[in-house]
């Protein structure tokens, strides 16, 4: 009898300590990303971001449990399942694709883990249900990035516009927000074409978007299938005013594009255009020291996707000592509790702007987390 109560007394205690972070205790986060097949423009770097990520948070260490969904949102939902279940994740970050985000947000909020999604579109946590309740977002939601273009647009004297994005959830979000900022500014919606990521020609939505005859046209899609679009318009001679989405911010639009995406007009985070940002900007120096680190470690700069994983280390790092208080690693009460505390964040200053979530906005944005940016001389440069 004296033995079981001296082994419950030292159980206790163990437990009390490991709670109070006296003694330390592991904490375990999932990262999916696609770092093959045709999102790994944008899985890639955000692969190799995690190897920046804090290996130690306060008194707790972290593990960081890597997987690769080669694209595929199948083998997201296994990816998702096996970290939740097998793995015992704390929190998940990922994954790369936002059809592929959106078809694990029941199982996130069935097992009770944050999800931080590093995915454009704004649909993972808009509208906020029971669900998304459990999801954060580390990109800009599409509103923040429609209202610049839509801005450029209205004082260019545009009157007229076409839309092409993917047939996805991110392109049908960025549709949805784009019609409805048009109409308020008095911009007609002339065509709406869609395509899917892995096409190889647009030839014929490019043809019904041209007869249409719009000022400009509007190219919503992510990674490398932002080209495709925007070169066949350039192809047939189109001229009026391209426009792409914070999806086209990658170094590789660029390359794939060449001289015929030469002038495009974009909004995206300050990392595009970082020597151009002047020294006041409060993410100028934490975006200046991710991306020397990432060079230091690769060789070459990261595209903005890696900024994703990489903010939302950032947001871990307040959040989890918050979580530690109320229990230990492993639990339910440690994982609402994260969940709760990354809520609560508020003038987070991250590489892409600065968080301040709700729980009606588990994004955070505001115009501190986007720049309006064109192409000039086969480069980014700041709209002046």
């Amino acid at each position: 009898m004296k033995f079981q109560s001296l082994s419950t007394l030292v159980i206790s205690l163990f437990f009390a300590l490991v709670c109070t972070g006296t003694i330390q205790a592991q904490v375990r986060i999932g990262v999916v990303s696609s770092s093959t097949g045709p999102v790994s423009l944008v899985g890639i770097p955000q692969k190799n971001t995690v190897a920046l990520l804090p290996r130690k948070i306060g008194d707790l260490t972290v593990e960081y449990v890597l997987m690769d969904d080669a694209s595929d949102p199948t083998a997201t939902v296994t990816a998702f399942k096996r970290l939740i279940s097998e793995d015992k994740v704390d929190a998940i970050i990922g994954p790369s694709g936002s059809p592929n985000a959106m078809g694990v947000i029941q199982f996130v909020a069935e097992a009770r883990v944050p999800l931080l999604a590093t995915v454009g579109t704004a649909a993972v946590v808009q509208p906020m249900n029971a669900q998304k309740k459990w999801v954060f977002k580390t990109t800009q939601n599409d509103e923040i990035i429609a209202e610049a273009l839509v801005s450029h647009m209205k004082s260019s004297g545009v009157k007229t516009a076409a839309f092409i994005g993917v047939n996805d959830p991110f392109g049908e979000n960025w549709l949805r927000v784009f019609t409805a900022m048009a109409k308020q500014a008095g911009i007609s919606l002339t065509a709406v074409e869609r395509f899917q990521r892995g096409d190889h020609s647009v030839l014929g939505q490019t043809l019904k978007l041209i007869a249409a005859k719009p000022d400009a046209v509007l190219v919503a899609a992510a990674g490398g299938s932002a080209v495709l679009p925007h070169v066949a318009l350039a192809d047939k001679g189109f001229k009026g005013q391209i426009y792409q989405t914070h999806g086209a911010a990658l170094r590789d639009f660029l390359k794939l594009g060449g001289k015929k995406v030469e002038g495009a007009i974009l909004a995206a985070s300050l990392l595009l255009v970082l020597p151009d940002i002047p020294e006041s900007h409060p993410s100028k120096r934490i975006a200046q020291g991710y991306v020397e680190a990432y060079t230091k470690l690769y060789g070459e700069e990261p595209a903005t996707f890696g900024a994703n994983v990489y903010d939302a280390g950032l947001l871990l790092s307040r959040a989890i000592p918050i979580a530690a208080k109320s229990g230990a690693p492993g639990s339910v009460a440690f994982r609402t509790a994260l969940r709760d505390a990354l809520e609560k964040t508020t003038e987070l200053v991250g590489t892409q702007g600065v968080f301040n979530m709700t729980p009606d906005d588990h994004s955070g944005f505001d115009q501190r987390g986007r720049e309006l940016i064109t192409v000039t001389n086969g480069n980014w440069s700041l709209v002046r």
